[in-house]
Protein backbone atom coordinates (compact mmCIF):
# COMPACT_ATOMS: atom_id res chain seq x y z
CA UNK A 1 0.00 0.00 0.00
CA UNK A 2 1.01 3.36 -0.64
CA UNK A 3 2.05 5.70 1.67
CA UNK A 4 0.37 8.78 1.81
CA UNK A 5 1.88 11.88 1.94
CA UNK A 6 2.95 13.60 5.06
CA UNK A 7 2.77 17.15 3.95
CA UNK A 8 -0.21 16.63 1.30
CA UNK A 9 -2.24 15.28 4.63
CA UNK A 10 -1.07 18.13 6.97
CA UNK A 11 -2.53 20.76 4.13
CA UNK A 12 -5.80 18.94 4.52
CA UNK A 13 -5.72 19.36 7.92
CA UNK A 14 -4.53 22.56 8.20
CA UNK A 15 -6.53 24.24 5.70
CA UNK A 16 -9.55 22.85 8.27
CA UNK A 17 -8.04 23.84 11.21
CA UNK A 18 -7.82 27.28 9.49
CA UNK A 19 -11.42 26.81 8.55
CA UNK A 20 -12.35 26.10 11.88
CA UNK A 21 -10.16 29.14 13.64
CA UNK A 22 -12.13 31.04 10.94
CA UNK A 23 -15.45 29.95 11.84
CA UNK A 24 -15.61 31.10 15.31
CA UNK A 25 -14.09 34.34 14.36
CA UNK A 26 -17.34 34.56 12.51
CA UNK A 27 -19.56 33.09 15.18
CA UNK A 28 -18.90 33.84 18.43
CA UNK A 29 -19.08 37.32 18.29
CA UNK A 30 -22.52 37.34 17.01
CA UNK A 31 -23.16 33.99 19.78
CA UNK A 32 -22.22 36.40 22.44
CA UNK A 33 -24.08 39.38 21.98
CA UNK A 34 -27.38 37.30 20.83
CA UNK A 35 -27.29 34.41 23.78
CA UNK A 36 -25.43 36.47 26.48
CA UNK A 37 -22.98 35.16 29.35
CA UNK A 38 -25.83 33.83 30.73
CA UNK A 39 -26.94 31.45 28.01
CA UNK A 40 -23.72 30.63 27.13
CA UNK A 41 -22.64 29.32 30.81
CA UNK A 42 -25.91 26.92 30.45
CA UNK A 43 -24.86 25.63 26.84
CA UNK A 44 -21.41 24.95 28.21
CA UNK A 45 -22.70 23.87 31.58
CA UNK A 46 -25.11 21.19 30.57
CA UNK A 47 -22.66 20.11 27.63
CA UNK A 48 -20.25 19.55 29.87
CA UNK A 49 -21.73 16.93 31.80
CA UNK A 50 -22.59 15.23 28.48
CA UNK A 51 -18.99 15.22 27.82
CA UNK A 52 -18.47 13.01 30.36
CA UNK A 53 -21.01 10.60 29.14
CA UNK A 54 -19.56 10.50 25.62
CA UNK A 55 -16.04 10.01 27.26
CA UNK A 56 -17.00 6.64 29.10
CA UNK A 57 -19.05 5.42 25.96
CA UNK A 58 -16.06 5.93 24.02
CA UNK A 59 -13.82 4.63 26.53
CA UNK A 60 -10.17 5.41 24.73
CA UNK A 61 -11.86 4.07 21.65
CA UNK A 62 -10.94 6.64 18.87
CA UNK A 63 -7.18 6.56 19.74
CA UNK A 64 -6.72 3.45 19.95
CA UNK A 65 -8.99 2.67 17.05
CA UNK A 66 -6.65 4.69 15.06
CA UNK A 67 -3.67 3.73 16.08
CA UNK A 68 -4.45 -0.20 15.23
CA UNK A 69 -5.50 0.64 11.95
CA UNK A 70 -2.06 2.28 11.55
CA UNK A 71 -0.57 -0.74 12.57
CA UNK A 72 -2.45 -3.01 9.99
CA UNK A 73 -2.98 -0.39 7.11
CA UNK A 74 -1.41 -2.74 4.61
CA UNK A 75 -3.03 -5.67 5.91
CA UNK A 76 -6.68 -6.26 4.10
CA UNK A 77 -8.52 -8.81 5.95
CA UNK A 78 -7.26 -8.01 9.17
CA UNK A 79 -8.17 -4.69 9.09
CA UNK A 80 -11.65 -5.49 7.70
CA UNK A 81 -11.72 -7.68 10.76
CA UNK A 82 -10.63 -4.87 13.30
CA UNK A 83 -12.49 -2.20 11.90
CA UNK A 84 -15.87 -3.84 12.57
CA UNK A 85 -14.65 -5.45 16.05
CA UNK A 86 -14.08 -2.01 17.00
CA UNK A 87 -16.95 0.12 15.35
CA UNK A 88 -19.36 -2.48 17.35
CA UNK A 89 -17.67 -2.21 20.45
CA UNK A 90 -18.02 1.58 20.20
CA UNK A 91 -21.67 1.68 19.04
CA UNK A 92 -22.30 -0.98 22.34
CA UNK A 93 -20.50 0.91 24.84
CA UNK A 94 -22.16 4.52 24.06
CA UNK A 95 -25.54 2.91 23.46
CA UNK A 96 -24.87 1.68 27.16
CA UNK A 97 -23.53 5.58 28.18
CA UNK A 98 -26.39 6.72 26.38
CA UNK A 99 -29.02 4.67 28.45
CA UNK A 100 -27.36 5.74 31.69
CA UNK A 101 -26.92 9.57 30.95
CA UNK A 102 -31.21 9.37 29.81
CA UNK A 103 -32.22 8.01 33.38
CA UNK A 104 -30.16 10.26 35.06
CA UNK A 105 -29.99 13.71 33.28
CA UNK A 106 -33.73 13.57 30.95
CA UNK A 107 -36.06 12.67 33.30
CA UNK A 108 -36.97 15.95 35.37
CA UNK A 109 -33.27 17.24 36.14
CA UNK A 110 -32.90 21.07 35.79
CA UNK A 111 -32.13 22.06 31.90
CA UNK A 112 -34.24 18.66 30.91
CA UNK A 113 -34.65 19.36 27.14
CA UNK A 114 -31.14 20.50 26.62
CA UNK A 115 -30.25 17.32 28.20
CA UNK A 116 -32.73 15.80 26.19
CA UNK A 117 -31.13 17.42 23.04
CA UNK A 118 -27.55 16.68 24.12
CA UNK A 119 -28.89 12.99 23.94
CA UNK A 120 -28.11 12.87 20.63
CA UNK A 121 -24.52 13.72 20.67
CA UNK A 122 -24.12 10.76 22.45
CA UNK A 123 -25.61 9.05 19.73
CA UNK A 124 -23.53 11.13 16.95
CA UNK A 125 -21.00 9.99 19.02
CA UNK A 126 -21.47 5.93 18.63
CA UNK A 127 -21.60 6.12 14.62
CA UNK A 128 -18.08 8.22 14.20
CA UNK A 129 -16.02 6.28 12.58
CA UNK A 130 -12.80 9.35 11.69
CA UNK A 131 -10.98 7.08 13.56
CA UNK A 132 -10.58 4.45 10.89
CA UNK A 133 -9.62 6.78 7.74
CA UNK A 134 -7.07 8.78 10.01
CA UNK A 135 -5.63 5.45 10.55
CA UNK A 136 -5.56 5.07 7.03
CA UNK A 137 -4.30 8.13 7.01
CA UNK A 138 -6.97 9.75 4.53
CA UNK A 139 -7.33 12.64 5.75
CA UNK A 140 -8.93 14.03 2.51
CA UNK A 141 -12.17 12.42 3.77
CA UNK A 142 -12.57 13.56 7.68
CA UNK A 143 -11.22 17.35 6.40
CA UNK A 144 -14.11 17.33 3.37
CA UNK A 145 -16.92 16.11 6.07
CA UNK A 146 -15.68 18.57 8.46
CA UNK A 147 -15.90 21.37 5.62
CA UNK A 148 -19.20 20.80 5.24
CA UNK A 149 -20.75 20.60 8.66
CA UNK A 150 -18.92 24.00 9.88
CA UNK A 151 -20.44 25.89 6.68
CA UNK A 152 -23.56 24.66 7.03
CA UNK A 153 -23.37 25.38 10.98
CA UNK A 154 -22.12 28.74 10.07
CA UNK A 155 -25.35 29.44 7.46
CA UNK A 156 -27.89 27.84 10.44
CA UNK A 157 -26.55 30.12 13.50
CA UNK A 158 -27.27 33.29 11.69
CA UNK A 159 -30.97 31.65 10.09
CA UNK A 160 -32.22 30.52 13.35
CA UNK A 161 -30.31 31.80 16.24
CA UNK A 162 -31.52 35.56 16.80
CA UNK A 163 -32.46 36.02 20.43
CA UNK A 164 -31.85 34.08 23.83
CA UNK A 165 -35.27 32.49 23.98
CA UNK A 166 -33.54 30.58 20.53
CA UNK A 167 -30.99 28.78 22.82
CA UNK A 168 -32.71 25.36 21.93
CA UNK A 169 -32.36 26.01 18.43
CA UNK A 170 -28.25 26.30 19.19
CA UNK A 171 -28.36 23.56 20.92
CA UNK A 172 -29.91 21.44 17.83
CA UNK A 173 -27.73 23.14 14.88
CA UNK A 174 -24.73 22.48 17.11
CA UNK A 175 -25.04 18.97 17.87
CA UNK A 176 -27.14 18.31 14.52
CA UNK A 177 -24.30 19.16 12.28
CA UNK A 178 -22.41 16.58 14.33
CA UNK A 179 -24.62 13.86 13.45
CA UNK A 180 -25.13 13.99 9.73
CA UNK A 181 -21.90 14.25 9.52
CA UNK A 182 -20.80 11.34 11.66
CA UNK A 183 -23.33 9.47 9.31
CA UNK A 184 -22.16 10.76 6.31
CA UNK A 185 -18.53 9.07 6.32
CA UNK A 186 -20.33 5.74 6.37
CA UNK A 187 -20.74 6.22 2.68
CA UNK A 188 -17.22 5.66 1.86
CA UNK A 189 -16.60 2.19 4.25
CA UNK A 190 -17.35 0.35 1.29
CA UNK A 191 -13.82 1.13 -0.61
CA UNK A 192 -11.66 0.25 2.20
CA UNK A 193 -13.87 -2.80 4.49
CA UNK A 194 -15.28 -5.90 3.18
CA UNK A 195 -17.46 -7.84 4.85
CA UNK A 196 -16.29 -10.08 7.96
CA UNK A 197 -18.38 -13.13 9.03
CA UNK A 198 -19.76 -12.01 12.67
CA UNK A 199 -18.58 -15.53 14.06
CA UNK A 200 -15.01 -14.49 13.34
CA UNK A 201 -15.51 -11.32 15.24
CA UNK A 202 -14.47 -10.85 18.81
CA UNK A 203 -14.85 -7.08 19.77
CA UNK A 204 -14.58 -7.74 23.59
CA UNK A 205 -10.75 -8.43 22.77
CA UNK A 206 -10.01 -4.72 22.50
CA UNK A 207 -11.89 -3.90 25.96
CA UNK A 208 -8.57 -4.12 27.73
CA UNK A 209 -6.46 -2.08 25.59
CA UNK A 210 -8.82 0.27 25.00
CA UNK A 211 -9.77 1.16 28.70
CA UNK A 212 -5.70 1.82 28.98
CA UNK A 213 -5.85 4.48 26.69
CA UNK A 214 -9.54 5.49 28.35
CA UNK A 215 -7.57 6.39 31.69
CA UNK A 216 -5.46 9.54 30.12
CA UNK A 217 -7.90 10.14 28.40
CA UNK A 218 -10.73 10.53 31.68
CA UNK A 219 -7.78 12.13 33.39
CA UNK A 220 -7.00 14.97 30.14
CA UNK A 221 -10.94 15.85 30.57
CA UNK A 222 -10.81 16.23 34.20
CA UNK A 223 -8.80 19.74 33.64
CA UNK A 224 -10.00 20.63 30.37
CA UNK A 225 -13.85 20.16 31.25
CA UNK A 226 -14.37 19.49 35.08
CA UNK A 227 -13.23 23.39 35.37
CA UNK A 228 -16.53 24.64 34.26
CA UNK A 229 -18.28 22.09 35.53
CA UNK A 230 -17.06 23.12 39.40
CA UNK A 231 -17.88 26.48 38.23
CA UNK A 232 -21.37 25.61 37.68
CA UNK A 233 -21.80 23.81 40.76
CA UNK A 234 -19.90 25.72 42.76
CA UNK A 235 -20.45 29.51 41.84
CA UNK A 236 -24.25 30.57 41.79
CA UNK A 237 -23.71 32.57 38.81
CA UNK A 238 -23.58 31.38 35.61
CA UNK A 239 -22.04 33.53 33.53
CA UNK A 240 -18.98 32.94 35.50
CA UNK A 241 -18.85 29.86 33.60
CA UNK A 242 -19.88 32.19 30.40
CA UNK A 243 -16.58 34.03 30.93
CA UNK A 244 -14.56 30.83 31.10
CA UNK A 245 -16.10 29.16 28.14
CA UNK A 246 -15.23 32.16 26.15
CA UNK A 247 -12.13 32.13 27.42
CA UNK A 248 -11.39 28.68 26.91
CA UNK A 249 -12.83 29.65 22.93
CA UNK A 250 -10.77 32.32 22.58
CA UNK A 251 -7.50 29.47 23.01
CA UNK A 252 -8.69 27.02 21.46
CA UNK A 253 -9.30 28.35 18.61
CA UNK A 254 -5.83 29.27 18.40
CA UNK A 255 -4.73 25.71 19.37
CA UNK A 256 -5.97 24.37 16.61
CA UNK A 257 -2.72 26.02 14.72
CA UNK A 258 -0.49 24.93 16.60
CA UNK A 259 -2.01 21.23 17.64
CA UNK A 260 -2.58 20.74 13.72
CA UNK A 261 0.01 18.70 12.92
CA UNK A 262 -0.61 15.39 15.31
CA UNK A 263 -3.14 13.93 14.40
CA UNK A 264 -1.46 13.55 10.87
CA UNK A 265 1.74 12.14 13.01
CA UNK A 266 0.21 10.29 15.09
CA UNK A 267 -0.97 7.20 12.66
CA UNK A 268 2.59 8.01 10.79
CA UNK A 269 4.41 7.65 14.19
CA UNK A 270 2.42 4.41 14.42
CA UNK A 271 3.46 2.90 11.32
CA UNK A 272 6.47 3.75 11.55
CA UNK A 273 7.19 2.25 15.27
CA UNK A 274 5.43 -0.72 13.79
CA UNK A 275 8.40 -0.76 10.84
CA UNK A 276 11.04 -0.50 13.56
CA UNK A 277 12.53 2.86 11.96
CA UNK A 278 13.59 4.91 15.33
CA UNK A 279 15.98 7.21 13.42
CA UNK A 280 13.22 8.51 11.17
CA UNK A 281 10.67 8.54 14.22
CA UNK A 282 13.29 10.67 15.63
CA UNK A 283 13.36 13.31 12.88
CA UNK A 284 9.89 13.46 12.51
CA UNK A 285 9.82 14.25 16.78
CA UNK A 286 12.38 16.84 15.69
CA UNK A 287 10.24 18.60 13.27
CA UNK A 288 7.01 17.89 15.04
CA UNK A 289 8.98 20.48 18.31
CA UNK A 290 9.81 22.89 16.02
CA UNK A 291 6.69 23.73 14.51
CA UNK A 292 5.17 23.55 17.69
CA UNK A 293 7.94 26.42 19.17
CA UNK A 294 7.64 28.33 15.59
CA UNK A 295 3.71 28.28 16.25
CA UNK A 296 3.26 28.64 20.28
CA UNK A 297 5.46 31.28 20.98
CA UNK A 298 4.04 33.98 18.77
CA UNK A 299 0.14 33.10 19.87
CA UNK A 300 0.73 32.39 23.45
CA UNK A 301 2.60 35.62 23.65
CA UNK A 302 0.62 37.93 21.04
CA UNK A 303 -2.54 37.05 22.29
CA UNK A 304 -1.38 38.28 25.82
CA UNK A 305 -0.28 41.35 24.17
CA UNK A 306 -3.91 42.09 22.40
CA UNK A 307 -6.80 40.42 24.87
CA UNK A 308 -7.29 44.42 26.03
CA UNK A 309 -8.16 45.04 22.55
CA UNK A 310 -9.23 41.73 21.36
CA UNK A 311 -12.18 40.81 24.07
CA UNK A 312 -14.13 44.20 23.73
CA UNK A 313 -14.21 43.88 19.76
CA UNK A 314 -14.63 40.42 19.77
CA UNK A 315 -17.27 39.34 22.77
CA UNK A 316 -18.86 42.76 22.85
CA UNK A 317 -19.70 44.24 26.42
CA UNK A 318 -20.24 42.60 29.25
CA UNK A 319 -17.55 40.22 29.00
CA UNK A 320 -14.40 42.13 30.41
CA UNK A 321 -13.90 39.24 32.72
CA UNK A 322 -12.87 37.16 29.90
CA UNK A 323 -9.61 39.34 29.64
CA UNK A 324 -7.53 37.84 32.64
CA UNK A 325 -8.63 34.80 31.83
CA UNK A 326 -7.99 34.48 28.35
CA UNK A 327 -4.40 36.07 29.41
CA UNK A 328 -3.60 32.99 32.28
CA UNK A 329 -4.74 30.13 29.35
CA UNK A 330 -2.68 31.33 27.23
CA UNK A 331 0.36 30.16 28.90
CA UNK A 332 -0.78 27.03 28.42
CA UNK A 333 -1.09 27.41 24.64
CA UNK A 334 3.29 25.94 25.05
CA UNK A 335 2.67 23.25 27.11
CA UNK A 336 -0.42 21.92 25.45
CA UNK A 337 1.40 21.57 21.85
CA UNK A 338 4.40 20.36 23.95
CA UNK A 339 2.18 17.27 25.73
CA UNK A 340 0.74 16.84 22.22
CA UNK A 341 4.53 15.75 20.52
CA UNK A 342 5.92 13.96 23.62
CA UNK A 343 2.40 12.40 24.33
CA UNK A 344 0.15 12.06 21.69
CA UNK A 345 3.29 11.78 18.90
CA UNK A 346 5.48 9.74 20.65
CA UNK A 347 4.64 7.56 24.12
CA UNK A 348 1.08 6.74 22.71
CA UNK A 349 2.22 5.56 19.35
CA UNK A 350 4.89 3.75 20.66
CA UNK A 351 2.55 1.60 23.44
CA UNK A 352 4.32 3.74 26.21
CA UNK A 353 0.55 4.20 27.42
CA UNK A 354 1.67 3.84 31.35
CA UNK A 355 4.06 6.89 30.85
CA UNK A 356 0.97 8.89 29.30
CA UNK A 357 -1.41 7.39 31.57
CA UNK A 358 0.55 8.25 34.89
CA UNK A 359 0.73 12.06 33.74
CA UNK A 360 -2.34 13.30 32.67
CA UNK A 361 -3.43 11.25 35.78
CA UNK A 362 -1.14 13.42 38.25
CA UNK A 363 -1.73 16.45 36.33
CA UNK A 364 -6.02 15.98 36.44
CA UNK A 365 -5.27 15.16 40.66
CA UNK A 366 -3.79 18.37 40.93
CA UNK A 367 -6.08 20.31 38.65
CA UNK A 368 -9.61 18.75 40.95
CA UNK A 369 -7.60 19.52 43.97
CA UNK A 370 -6.83 22.97 43.58
CA UNK A 371 -10.10 23.49 42.21
CA UNK A 372 -11.60 22.28 45.36
CA UNK A 373 -9.45 24.52 47.14
CA UNK A 374 -9.78 27.74 45.43
CA UNK A 375 -13.10 28.07 43.14
CA UNK A 376 -14.90 28.76 45.85
CA UNK A 377 -13.26 32.12 46.94
CA UNK A 378 -11.47 33.41 43.43
CA UNK A 379 -14.29 31.37 40.69
CA UNK A 380 -12.97 31.49 36.74
CA UNK A 381 -9.76 32.95 37.57
CA UNK A 382 -8.96 29.88 39.91
CA UNK A 383 -9.85 26.95 36.67
CA UNK A 384 -7.75 29.10 34.81
CA UNK A 385 -4.53 29.03 36.72
CA UNK A 386 -4.77 25.59 37.99
CA UNK A 387 -5.42 24.59 34.11
CA UNK A 388 -1.84 25.70 33.06
CA UNK A 389 -0.35 24.29 36.54
CA UNK A 390 -1.98 20.65 35.43
CA UNK A 391 -0.52 20.95 31.96
CA UNK A 392 2.65 22.35 33.07
CA UNK A 393 2.80 18.93 35.28
CA UNK A 394 1.79 16.87 32.07
CA UNK A 395 4.41 18.17 30.41
CA UNK A 396 7.38 17.68 33.09
CA UNK A 397 6.45 14.30 33.66
CA UNK A 398 6.27 13.17 30.11
CA UNK A 399 9.46 14.97 29.57
CA UNK A 400 10.82 12.91 32.52
CA UNK A 401 9.34 9.83 31.40
CA UNK A 402 11.41 10.10 28.05
CA UNK A 403 14.73 11.27 29.31
CA UNK A 404 16.88 8.03 28.10
CA UNK A 405 15.68 8.64 24.50
CA UNK A 406 15.09 12.07 23.85
CA UNK A 407 17.41 14.82 26.35
CA UNK A 408 15.48 17.84 27.59
CA UNK A 409 18.52 20.15 26.09
CA UNK A 410 17.01 18.35 22.75
CA UNK A 411 13.78 19.25 23.22
CA UNK A 412 14.33 22.63 24.78
CA UNK A 413 16.95 24.17 22.91
CA UNK A 414 15.31 24.41 19.51
CA UNK A 415 13.00 26.91 20.91
CA UNK A 416 15.56 29.39 22.40
CA UNK A 417 15.07 31.32 18.98
CA UNK A 418 11.33 31.65 18.44
CA UNK A 419 11.04 32.73 22.26
CA UNK A 420 13.65 35.70 21.59
CA UNK A 421 11.60 36.75 18.82
CA UNK A 422 8.35 36.20 20.74
CA UNK A 423 9.60 38.53 23.17
CA UNK A 424 10.30 41.13 20.90
CA UNK A 425 7.23 40.67 19.34
CA UNK A 426 5.23 40.80 22.28
CA UNK A 427 6.78 44.76 23.09
CA UNK A 428 6.37 45.90 19.97
CA UNK A 429 2.42 44.98 19.97
CA UNK A 430 2.28 45.74 23.76
CA UNK A 431 3.82 49.58 22.88
CA UNK A 432 1.69 49.90 19.91
CA UNK A 433 -1.63 49.13 21.90
CA UNK A 434 -0.79 52.05 24.71
CA UNK A 435 -0.05 54.64 21.28
CA UNK A 436 -3.32 53.91 19.66
CA UNK A 437 -6.76 54.38 21.69
CA UNK A 438 -8.57 53.16 18.81
CA UNK A 439 -9.44 49.04 19.66
CA UNK A 440 -10.24 48.60 16.09
CA UNK A 441 -6.89 50.29 14.41
CA UNK A 442 -4.80 49.30 17.46
CA UNK A 443 -6.18 45.44 17.24
CA UNK A 444 -5.15 46.03 13.25
CA UNK A 445 -1.95 47.55 13.92
CA UNK A 446 -0.86 45.15 16.88
CA UNK A 447 -1.19 41.69 14.88
CA UNK A 448 0.70 43.44 11.41
CA UNK A 449 3.47 44.85 13.39
CA UNK A 450 3.97 41.76 15.76
CA UNK A 451 4.15 39.44 13.09
CA UNK A 452 7.08 41.60 11.36
CA UNK A 453 8.91 41.61 13.93
CA UNK A 454 8.78 38.15 14.71
CA UNK A 455 9.41 36.75 10.91
CA UNK A 456 12.17 39.60 11.14
CA UNK A 457 13.88 38.60 14.25
CA UNK A 458 13.60 35.01 13.22
CA UNK A 459 15.26 36.04 9.61
CA UNK A 460 18.10 37.83 11.91
CA UNK A 461 18.95 35.06 14.21
CA UNK A 462 18.84 32.56 11.04
CA UNK A 463 16.16 30.40 12.59
CA UNK A 464 16.40 26.99 10.91
CA UNK A 465 12.77 26.50 10.00
CA UNK A 466 12.68 30.25 8.58
CA UNK A 467 15.86 29.71 6.39
CA UNK A 468 14.41 26.32 5.38
CA UNK A 469 11.37 28.25 3.90
CA UNK A 470 13.67 30.98 2.44
CA UNK A 471 15.96 28.32 0.67
CA UNK A 472 13.08 26.62 -1.07
CA UNK A 473 11.36 29.89 -1.97
CA UNK A 474 14.31 30.61 -3.76
CA UNK A 475 14.99 27.26 -4.89
CA UNK A 476 11.27 27.42 -7.14
CA UNK A 477 12.15 31.38 -8.29
CA UNK A 478 15.61 30.06 -9.90
CA UNK A 479 14.24 26.68 -11.43
CA UNK A 480 14.25 27.53 -15.23
CA UNK A 481 10.60 27.79 -17.17
CA UNK A 482 9.76 25.68 -18.99
CA UNK A 483 10.11 26.70 -23.07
Amino acid sequence: MEKKSISKNYLYQLSYQILALIIPLITTPYISRVLGAEGIGIYSFTYSIATYFVLFGSLGIAMYGQREIAYIQDKKEERDKTFWEIAILRIVLMMISATIFYFAYCTGAEYQLYFRILLLELVSNALDISWFFQGMEEFKKTVTRNFIIKITFTVCIFLFVKSPEDLVKYFLVAIGGNLLGNLSLWLYVSKYVGKTKVTQLKPWRHLKHTFYLFLPQIATQIYTILDKTMIGYMVNNKAEVGYYEQAQKVINMLLTLVTSLWPVMLPRMANTFANGDKAQMKKYLATSMKFNYTLAFPIMLGVIAVSNSFVPIFFGKGYEGVVPLVNILAVSILFIGMNSVTGTQYLLPTKKQKAYTISVTVGAIVNFVLNLIFIGRYHAMAGAVTTVIAEFTVLSIQIWSIRKEWRLTEILKPGIKNLIAGVAMFVVALGVGTVISNPVLSLATQMVTGAITYGIVLILLKDSFVTMILDKFKQKKEMPKEV
